[in-house]
């Protein structure tokens, strides 16, 4: 009886396996009459479809690979699916819906990538990879964004604000920390919250300041142009490049300078600063060939090429007695770290000239260790954020 009921058993199996190749067979056959010419695509969406279902999985192929049917799309309608995902979801979290097109394989990512730097034409300021936060930002309205503060650990966070409220952090964006080197201060800049090193791959720049804490030099860890080199000073190395891997760059490249100016008669009013950058859209020199921390404090000194920036001067309120700039509701918290900052020349624009009235960064207080910040072209998410670090920290020659 046992013996029988084994033999049962067996051909059960053996029939049930026989109609599920029967059932793929047929399918495919099924579909290749409807695909008529491209039936061996349609054989092979088949195949795959019936594996998946009855639990086949090939080792290797956890994914889409090069030669699957994903891949052979026709570029015309990758792109145009592409280009139609990024014109829809422009902001985040969107957004992740275009990053998502590019991890489906290397020819969409390729295409993505193509869509994504098409589309920064003529919507400059869209927040997509980590390349886009060396981009210059938006030309008609700022892109908002937060600060919040770590005292403990001396560590900054910048995030993209997602909506009004000061209470939600958003999506992160670059985080920094401060540290101290000898009688300087340094502040290291990753796209990892965990590795805020120098050696790490996520590094994406530092600034460092002078001993007073008045004069800031701002690197940046890739050529801001072609044929820029690296800083010779030992200050702008990283580290030694047997540290890291051959596709980190072993070197600093200098983009800007920040200067606080001294207010030696300690005369009222709040802190005065001007910034020289080599911004994204401009057609840069190497910065140090031409400019020291000396002549940050001459004013004139500045190379063409670069987009120089100076704070906005507040206005006397009376009834308050205060200093007040208006902030748009941005900023809730009286603080000297508050600024505006304008530009007196301004390589985005035609003839090179800023108008000295329109604000390109702005950066205030809104609770303990929260912090706005309000940039637009033609600075970058690194440049604005970099300038932002300057403000912390007393300064009281300065001040």
């Amino acid at each position: 009886m046992s013996l029988r009921r084994s033999y049962l058993s067996r051909r059960i199996i053996h029939r049930s396996f026989t109609l599920s190749r029967s059932y793929r067979e047929s399918k495919s056959q099924e579909i290749q009459t409807i695909f008529g010419d491209d039936g061996r695509q349609g054989k092979e969406e088949a195949r795959e479809e019936n594996e998946q279902r009855d639990g086949v999985v090939l080792s290797g192929e956890s994914g889409p690979s090069e030669s699957s049917s994903w891949a052979g799309m026709l570029p015309e309608l990758l792109g145009e699916i592409i280009q139609r995902v990024d014109a829809s979801e422009d902001k985040w979290p969107q957004r992740q819906n275009v990053v998502a097109c590019g991890c489906v394989c290397k020819r969409w990512r390729e295409a993505t990538r193509e869509a994504v730097e098409k589309a920064s034409v003529h919507q400059p300021g869209t927040i997509t990879f980590p390349s886009s936060l060396k981009k210059p930002g938006p030309r008609d309205s700022p892109l908002q964004c937060l600060i919040k503060r770590d005292k403990k650990s001396g560590t900054f966070y910048l995030y993209l604000a997602l909506s009004p409220s000061f209470m939600d952090k958003g999506k992160f964006l670059l985080a920094a920390r401060r540290y101290r080197n000898g009688a300087r201060t340094e502040y290291i800049i990753s796209l990892d919250a965990d590795d805020l090193s120098q050696g790490s791959k996520a590094y994406v720049g530092k600034l460092r300041s002078d001993f007073l804490g008045t004069n800031f030099t701002i690197y940046d860890s890739q050529p801001p142009h072609s044929g820029a080199k690296p800083s010779s000073s030992r200050s702008g190395r990283r580290v030694a490049s047997k540290q890291i891997s051959p596709q980190v760059p072993a070197g600093n490249f200098e983009i800007g300078q920040v200067s606080y100016k001294f207010n030696l008669l300690k005369s009222r009013g709040p802190r005065r600063m001007v910034c020289s950058l080599a911004c994204p859209s401009s057609e840069e020199t190497p910065v140090d060939k031409y400019h020291d921390d000396s002549e940050m404090k001459k004013p004139g000194s500045f190379t063409p090429g670069y987009t120089v920036l100076k704070n906005k001067a507040p206005r006397w309120h009376e009834h308050l007695e205060c200093w007040c700039l208006n902030f748009h509701g941005r900023v809730t918290v009286a603080s000297v770290k508050n600024f505006q900052l304008v530009a007196t020349m301004d390589q985005s624009q035609p003839d090179g000239r800023g108008d000295g009235e329109t604000v390109l960064l702005q950066f205030g207080k809104v609770g303990d260790d929260t912090f706005t910040m309000d940039y637009r072209q033609p600075l970058s998410a690194f440049q604005a954020f970099a300038i932002c670090l300057t403000s912390f920290g007393t300064k009281l020659a300065c001040e």
